[in-house]
Parts: structure tokens; C-alpha cells; sequence
């Protein structure tokens, strides 16, 4: 009852405020959880294959790498078919990979960037429309109603608030989830890095062993 008081005297606007902020929830859970099902320590998985690649096991080392999530793993993949395949530039297929890995993590993220600059502005407008109105009651009365006034003056206060208590949130959780997305680019450079070196390391060893 308390929301739907405040939406209601807080003008059109509030539903524009109300709506964003129900989307940005839905969208910061939905990326949390995201980057926590696909969170791995990729060091032990890096130790794993590698044990598995100096045996030669290739498809044990995709099969490890298909049955981990996140996008590290199929990073690691995509690299190791490279090998299989032959390919001379690994890091080709990586770099193919991670654009199609980056975009995933990064999807919706700017959409609560936009929420977090726009929705002031939005309280702001709505704060100006309380004042239309508060003047505009001013002048159609012959004596000045208080009552009027107050509503006018209210809705614009309200406004504003709703605007910034929506879009503080906003902004910190975009720069939380943007954290945790430079941290899994972290990862998947780090682990590019070292499949790379380590197949470049077994190739010299091979030609060395041939001749």
C-alpha cells in the first residue's frame, strides 16, 4: 500500500521509475547468477588438461573441457581443436572464441548503465512537471489552496527520490557485474596465454623427437 501511495502521488513518472527498477533487479540477478554458474578455477583446470595433453589425450582433454563451464573452458576448447585440427595459429581460434564468449558476458550490463544515468534525469523531469502543476494551481486560484500546493510540491520531491534511490543501485551493481566480467576476461587471457605456450612447447618437442 505504501509503494502504490507513493506511485500515486508521485505522478506518471513513478511508473516509468517503477518499471526500470523491476527491470534492473531482474537484470542484475539474472547476470549474478550467470557469472556464478559459470565461475571455475581455472588454474586447477589448466593443471588437468595439461597433465591429460602431455599424454597425447586430446579427446579426454575436450571432453574435460565441454563437461566445465564457463567461457575459459571453451576458450581451452576451441584451442585444443585448433591443435587437433592442425592449425598453425592457435591463437586465431582463441581470438575467435573470445568474441564470441565477451559479448555473452557482456550482455544487458549497459542496459543498467543506462538506468543509472537516465533514471535522475527521469526524477528530474517528473520533479519539473510537480512544479508545472504547483504553479499552474497557483494561477487558476483566486486564493492560494495549500493543499494544492503540497500535492504538487510532493509529487515533485517524490520523484526525484524514487529516481535516485533507483539509480544508485543501479550504478553499483553495473560496477559490481563489470568487475566480475574484467575478472573472467582476466581468466580467459590468462588461460589463452598458457594453452598456447604449452602447444608450441609440444610442437618444437615433436620436430625435435623427428629429428
Amino acid at each position: 500500500m505504501f509503494l502504490l501511495r507513493l506511485i500515486h502521488e508521485g505522478g506518471p513518472v513513478m511508473w516509468i521509475i517503477f518499471f526500470c527498477s523491476l527491470l534492473s533487479v531482474f537484470i542484475f540477478f539474472e547476470k549474478a547468477f550467470q557469472f556464478h554458474r559459470e565461475e571455475i578455477n581455472v588454474r586447477e583446470l589448466l593443471r588437468g588438461l595439461f597433465n591429460v595433453l602431455k599424454r597425447d589425450g586430446l579427446v579426454e582433454a575436450l571432453t574435460l573441457c565441454d563437461n566445465t563451464p564457463g567461457p575459459a573452458a571453451r576458450l581451452l576448447g576451441a584451442a585444443i581443436l585448433a591443435y587437433q585440427r592442425g592449425d598453425e595459429d592457435i591463437s586465431a581460434a582463441i581470438d575467435e572464441a573470445a568474441l564470441e564468449e565477451i559479448p555473452k558476458l557482456e550482455r544487458h550490463l549497459s542496459i543498467l548503465a543506462t538506468m543509472g544515468f537516465v533514471l535522475p534525469l527521469i526524477g528530474f523531469f517528473g520533479t519539473v512537471l510537480g512544479m508545472i502543476k504547483a504553479f499552474e494551481a497557483v494561477r487558476l486560484s483566486e486564493y492560494l489552496s495549500s493543499t494544492a500546493i503540497a500535492g504538487a510540491v510532493t509529487m515533485a520531491l517524490i520523484s526525484t527520490a524514487a529516481g535516485l534511490a533507483v539509480a544508485i543501485p543501479c550504478y553499483i551493481g553495473y560496477n559490481y557485474l563489470q568487475g566480475r566480467v574484467n575478472a573472467i576476461t582476466l581468466d580467459m587471457e590468462k588461460a589463452a596465454l598458457e594453452v598456447t605456450s604449452f602447444f608450441e612447447r609440444r610442437r618444437k618437442e615433436k620436430n625435435a623427437e623427428k629429428i
